[in-house]
Formats: structure tokens, sequence, C-alpha cells
């Protein structure tokens, strides 16, 4: 009679008996189940290794397997081992499913958390603008104040030629938040009535020998002193009243394209394609400074708010803060990732952001404080010409080369208006008038619109010239223009 295994029931190969329930079993299968329960495997009695007794007995044949001694029994078993792989194999594809579906899920969930983290940035960069152009910080300390000298020239009577960047100090920013909150409170509106009519033409400002008035501004403090730059490279300040020129300031290299008459002192600014910014004394009639900020043409000119610092952009991709009582340049700061060159710039009234337009269609608005870009206003198809802030801080107007003039508001960042203009149409310069209800165009005509409805309500069309700049007086009592064709003009309103 051969032994067999109580727990694997086949013959043993090396069989031993237990003394606890008297039973045979496989030493290898018996010594596995002692170390992992301690008891005998038949009545869970304590049991160890030591208390196995072996049997002494001939190796036995083991006999096969009843299932496989005939063909049916063999296939009967690939049969059986087959289903297995089956059923093994539906398994590993249920987990597999199960895997991408998981998968599938975190996916759509990082792609939901990407999207509501760009909402989110958009919405603070939203409120951070808002914040910055409609409600400047309050409760600030006031700085010391600086006395507004005159720029001094250098020694001997020469100009002073500074491009050092020095960087805005915390005094400077404080200075520029103080104004800011000054001109917030202080905006108020008026609603002149239009009845126009030409009042004066003056010609011969500029060299007949190279025709066009290229740039205008009016002294703010007495808007019948009248500032042009021309094609002939000179400055000029003309006297409205006394209907004659006060000073023709000459200096620069190539022609001038912009230029600005400061609102308190005797000094008037101006730019240039031949790199330089001129700080230019009217009683002395000689220029006290030039600032080199950039490589490239300067193509735009603004005054801050504070009469101190003046925002220059260039074709070399910088816009250039500097400080006009030392000459030198506090920041310059570029779009590295935009690489286009920067065709205009201009002040918000409230003197902490700015705008920028491009060769490439974009106006860009800049926080001065942080030195960024925190808004962009795409949608032009040409390159920007001129830009212009409403003086009630909400709207800004942008002409470019694409025949149509487009208002945004900056209180929602948006494109809420576009004017199309003649086929054909030039804009050259946009400006406001003080209280903010009037927009005038000057490009191949002279045109006036009025906010909100915006609506034209005056088109002059006198200059013979292309229209390169447009100015309000003092309450809107009149409009003054400059063109290609070398006049002067100026229109009751």
């Amino acid at each position: 009679m051969a032994l067999v295994c109580a727990i694997s029931n086949e013959v043993p190969e090396h069989p031993c008996v237990s003394p606890v329930s008297n039973q045979v079993f496989e030493r290898r299968l018996i010594e596995k189940y002692i170390a992992e329960n301690g008891t005998d495997p038949m009545n869970g009695q304590p049991l160890s290794e030591e208390q196995l007794v072996d049997i002494k007995v001939a190796h036995p044949i083991r006999p096969k397997a009843p299932s496989a001694t005939s063909i049916p029994a063999i296939l009967k078993s690939l049969q059986d081992e087959w289903d297995a792989v089956m059923l093994h194999s539906f398994t590993l594809r249920q987990q597999l499913q199960t895997t991408r579906q998981e998968l599938s899920h975190a996916l759509y969930q990082h792609d939901a958390a990407c999207r509501v983290i760009a909402r989110l940035t958009k919405e603070v960069t939203a409120a951070r603008e808002a914040l910055a152009t409609l409600k400047p910080q309050a409760g600030l300390v006031a700085p010391q104040a600086v006395p507004a000298s005159q720029p001094a020239a250098g020694a001997g009577g020469e100009p002073m030629e500074i491009s050092e960047q020095v960087g805005m100090t915390p005094e400077i920013i404080q200075k520029l938040q103080d104004k800011a909150t000054i001109l917030t409170t202080e905006r108020k509106k008026s609603d002149p009535m239009y009845q126009h009519s030409l009042l004066c033409c003056f010609q011969g400002l500029h060299s007949a020998s190279v025709p066009g008035i290229l740039s205008l501004d009016l002294c703010p403090s007495d808007t019948n002193k009248v500032l042009t730059g021309g094609a002939d490279k000179n400055v000029v300040v003309f006297d409205k009243n006394e209907e004659q020129i006060v000073a023709t300031l000459k200096g620069h290299t190539k022609k001038v394209t912009s230029v600005i008459y400061h609102p308190s002192q005797s000094v008037v600014f101006s730019a240039s394609p031949d790199t330089t910014i001129r700080v230019w004394s009217v009683t002395g009639g000689n220029c006290v400074q030039v600032v080199r900020a950039h490589e490239g043409g300067v193509t735009g000119l603004s005054l801050h708010a504070t009469g101190d610092y003046l925002l220059s952009s260039s074709e070399d991709q910088y816009w250039a803060f500097s400080d006009i009582q030392t000459g030198r340049v506090l920041t310059k700061v570029t779009d590295e990732s935009a690489g286009c060159a920067l065709t205009c710039a201009q002040f918000h009234p409230d003197g902490l952001i700015f705008g920028t337009g491009t060769a490439d269609s974009q106006i860009k608005i800049w926080d001065l404080k942080e030195r960024t870009n925190v808004a962009n206003f795409p949608g032009h198809s040409g390159p920007v010409t001129s830009i212009a802030f409403s003086e009630n801080g909400y709207y800004l107007a942008t002409g470019a080369q694409d025949s149509s003039l487009k208002l945004w508001d900056l209180r929602k960042l948006k494109n809420f208006k576009t004017i199309t203009l003649d086929n054909n149409y030039e804009v050259k310069s946009l400006v406001f008038d003080q209280s903010g209800t009037y927009l005038a165009v000057g490009g191949s005509d002279i045109r006036v619109y009025i906010c909100k409805q915006w609506s034209e309500v005056l088109n002059f069309t006198d200059h013979t010239g292309l229209v390169t700049g447009v100015a309000f007086g003092e309450n809107a009592r009149f409009l003054t223009s400059t063109a290609m064709d070398r006049s002067l003009k100026f229109y009751s309103l």
C-alpha cells in the first residue's frame, strides 16, 4: 500500500509522520505549513518541525495523474489551461480599460484646472489694470517737494549728453502715485458748444526748401503759444497773439517728429529719427541737454503729469523713462517676445500707466511702476500711427495705417467701437479735448467726433497737404492744426 500525503493526496518523495495527528505528509509541504501556522493541518494542534518523524521507504515510482492517462484527458487538460489563459487575458483587458478611464479623467481634470487658472489670471490682470487706471492708492505719505528749476546747460554753454540708466527710486514712484491721485480727484467735465470757423492761417514757420510741419503742441499754460517741429530739422515756437516766431531752435540732424511744450517752464522738448531727444530753453533759444536714450530713431514722446519725466519710444524696440532735471535715463524696457519697433507712446492722464503702438499693429499698455506689459489690444491691420487717452481716463483712441479709428474701454480692456474711415485715409494725429468730450483726428483731413455717441460733428478740409498735428485750445475754444503744406491754422469752436 502506497503512502499518500494528507495535504497533496500524492505519493510523497520524503514522507514523514506527525505524532500529533498520525498523518503522513510530504516533508516539504508540512514544513511550509508549520512555518506559517505552527499547527498540525489535520487537527490544529501545536506542531513543530522537530516533532516530525521521517519514514524510510524505497523511492516509489510516482504514478501518472489519472487525468493524463489518455488522449481525451490530455486534450481536456490543455483546454482547461487555454480557458484559464483566456480568463486571465480578459482580466488584464478589464484592468487596462479601467486604467485608461482613470487616465482620461485625470487629463480632463488637468485641462479644466488649466482653463480655470487662465481665467483667473486674466481676471487678476483686468482687476490690476482697473485699479491702476481708475483707483490710485490713497493715503500715502507725500514726498518732499522737488523744485521745478530749469535744466542747466553744461560747462561752456554746451548741451549735456547723458544716456546712463540709473533706475527708478521709491521717491520717484511716490511722486508718480501722488500726482495720479490729485489728477483723479480734480477731473472736471465741460461741454463746449461748437460754432466753428477758420480764424487765421500762418505760413512760413518752416523752410520752404524742405516743406512740411510734422508735429504740433500748445503751451498748456498759454495756448496762444504754439510749438512745431518740421521736416527742415527745426523746432519753432510761435506766438499766435503777436503773430510772430518767438524762437527757432536748431540742432537736430534729421526731421523733427515729436515736440512737447512744458506746462510750467519755458522749456520745450523735441525728438527725431537722429536717435536724440533734445531739451531746449525757449528764453535762451538754445539746447540745454541732449538725452541719448535710444539706438534707433525716436518715434514718440510724452511728458509725465508731474512735468519732471519724459517717456520716449523708438525703432530700437525700447521705451525709456528719463528725468528732465538731470537728463538721465531712469529705466529702459522692451518686450522681448514681440521683437517689433515702437511707433508711438503716450502717458495716461494719471501717469501710472501708458500706451505704446507697434509696427505690427499692436497697442501695448504698460505699468510704469512695475515696468511690465499689463494689457495688449490687437485689432489693427497696419502699423499704429497715433494713440490718445481720454482726459477722464476711461477711453483710449488709436489710429493705424488701415484707415480705421478704434476706441478701447480701459475698464473692460476691450474694443467697443471701430470707426471705418475713407479708403486710403491716413491717421496721423489723435487728441481729446481737456474735458474728454470731443476727439479730433488729423490725417487726410480734420474730423471732430463727440464722445459716447462717437459721431462726427465737424470736418475741416482747408489744408492742401496731409494733416500731421491737431490740438485743442483752452476749454476747447479753438482747434489748431499743422500739415505738410507748411501751414498753421486756427479754427474757432
